[in-house]
């Protein structure tokens, strides 16, 4: 069942790996961006956090990279031990750099994966990580790419490939389907899910895009400063009393049919 309000029931903790946060708080000066949020994700489990702009979304993610200060507690049990630090794999929002460096696609990510800068060169065995990290995203053909030139999805599949190496536990997206046509879309989503199946990553991803991620996600918390509502995808978008508290900041739940119910339906049962 979906949660209004403060009461939150968390759910079935599969015991190997999962995330807790337990009335999480963050402000900046006087302003209160999150107030009492609780939630829990598990090892191989999706949830998609949506919401209206400046819900506080973003520094959710945040708060759980520790980039910023937060009231509450965030717990971490990796194999069924407590651990501070997790594996962490980030997709930000957004990627800030100069369209016109000569930076490459291998360079990029030896960067992001390597302690030591690459100015100074990149040895055989990096080079071979980078190739390694591109190929579990079939896009190995982008290595000698500069960065500049590559499209939204294909960006999109570069900041995935570092984000993946090495494999995290946790995986957040900022908003990662931004920029990317219909085909990169159905691509993505994929990718997503055969990542989560085949190495049992836990992924918190944010989106607008509601219609498209119900059908893959387990769970979906809406969130405006506090958790509103958290449950199936059917079950939140259903509600009556959450649409009317929402207004049209999400007018794309309208676009809910029958046939996402039904997909989600199929999603719940196990793979063959």
């Amino acid at each position: 069942m979906s949660v209004i309000g403060k009461t939150w029931h968390a759910p079935r903790v599969c015991g190997n790996c999962c995330t807790t946060v337990e009335h999480l708080g963050v402000a900046f000066g006087r302003n209160v961006v999150l107030s009492d949020v609780s939630l829990r994700m598990n090892c191989g489990e999706l949830i998609a956090i949506v919401g209206p702009n400046g819900a506080g979304k973003t520094t959710l993610l945040k708060a759980i990279l520790g980039e910023v200060p937060h009231t509450g507690r965030i717990a971490f049990s990796i194999r069924g031990a407590a651990s501070a630090t997790p594996r962490l794999g980030y997709v930000p929002q957004r990627l800030n750099f100069d369209a016109d460096s000569p930076i490459s696609v291998s360079d990029f990510i030896a960067s992001g994966i390597s302690r030591y800068p690459v100015w100074l060169g990149v040895s055989a065995s990096l080079r071979r990580r980078c190739r390694a990290a591109l190929e579990r995203f079939s896009a190995e053909h982008l290595l000698k790419r500069r960065l500049g030139e590559l499209s939204g999805g294909e960006l999109q599949r570069v900041l995935l490939a570092m984000a993946m190496e090495p494999v995290p536990h946790i995986l957040l997206l900022d908003e990662p389907i931004t920029g990317i046509d219909a085909k990169g879309l159905s691509v993505f989503y994929q990718t997503v899910c055969e990542l989560r199946r085949k190495h049992d990553v836990a992924v918190m991803m944010i989106t607008h895009d509601l219609p498209a991620i119900a059908p893959h996600a387990d769970r979906m918390v809406f969130l405006r400063q506090s958790v509103l509502a958290e449950g199936k995808p059917a079950e939140v978008m259903a509600n009556a009393d959450l649409l009317v508290s929402l207004g049209s900041n999400l007018w794309t739940i309208s676009q809910f049919s029958e046939s996402v119910v039904k997909r989600e339906d199929d999603h719940d049962r196990p793979l063959s």
